[in-house]
């Protein structure tokens, strides 16, 4: 535990109207599902240098989200869980499950604090910073649920210079249908860590070399940021996770101070 001194610049304060609490950092909606997570794994709040503060979207869980093709059900309860962490005074919200980008503009148009649903809303800026002959290469759980729906919804443009690639029903993530796989997991999910990262490093390690063009990482899963320095360390590209985006999306919220000399 470190202590600061009191910012001098806060002096005065006032009531923001309807907000509760104060100081508050990032808001995360999380699935109403019992699974385990890693630090670095967003439903991990240990690991993150700001506070979170999570709101569970009540009835819906992982297959819900994912694995059904109608999710006109979950609109209203991901919305009414973005307007409690609202009112609860989060500085912006984000989502712990990258196929949250389904409703990016829906919840972004439903509450007055910025939003960010899905690691996904990255793409569009990796594309650009490699350029338009380098692909993006997007690791996603399962590719068969990663549809034109999401990737639109986060300002992809379906066919650009991205590729996809699912962990679990492509690359053989065993540890992660422990945990995230409803048809597949035991009664009270479990996994390892260094199985899970040998699986993710080996995953990645065969994705970029069946997609030479590629040119940075994009993790969808909240689940994957843990093995992000492992997998740099393998394949030495950029690597893009929930974790790259909560950083940022913090950092919008709650600017930093900066101190040097001249």
């Amino acid at each position: 535990m470190y202590y600061q001194n009191r910012d001098m610049g806060i002096n005065y304060i006032r009531a923001r109207k309807d907000y509760a609490c104060y100081g508050m950092g990032l808001g995360i909606m999380i699935l109403d599902d019992v699974y385990p997570g890693f630090p670095g794994d967003v439903r991990n709040a240990s690991a993150f240098p700001y506070p979170i503060q999570y709101e569970v979207v009540k009835g819906i869980d992982i297959r819900a989200l994912v694995w059904e093709e109608d999710k006109s059900s979950c609109l209203e309860p991901i919305q009414e869980a973005a307007r409690r962490l609202e009112k609860m005074g989060c500085r912006a919200i984000a989502a712990e499950c990258g196929y949250f980008a389904y409703f990016q503009e829906a919840v972004a148009g439903y509450v007055d604090i910025p939003v960010f649903m899905s690691s996904l809303l990255q793409v569009p800026f990796i594309q650009k910073i490699i350029g338009p002959e380098k692909q993006v290469g997007i690791l996603c759980f399962q590719k068969r649920f990663l549809t034109d729906v999401h990737l639109k919804s986060v300002g992809i443009v379906p066919g650009s210079n991205y590729v996809i690639s699912g962990a679990s029903d492509e690359l053989d993530c065993e540890e992660f249908n422990n945990l995230w796989n409803w048809e597949k997991r035991k009664a009270v999910p479990e996994a390892y860590y260094n199985k899970s990262e040998q699986e993710i490093v080996k995953a990645c390690s065969e994705f970029v070399a069946a997609n030479t063009a590629i040119g940075a990482i994009m993790l969808e899963c909240t689940g994957m940021q843990p093995y992000g320095r492992a997998i740099q360390r393998t394949v030495d590209l950029p690597v893009f996770d929930w974790g790259t985006l909560l950083d940022y999306a913090y950092s919008v919220v709650a600017h930093r101070d900066y101190y040097g000399h001249v």
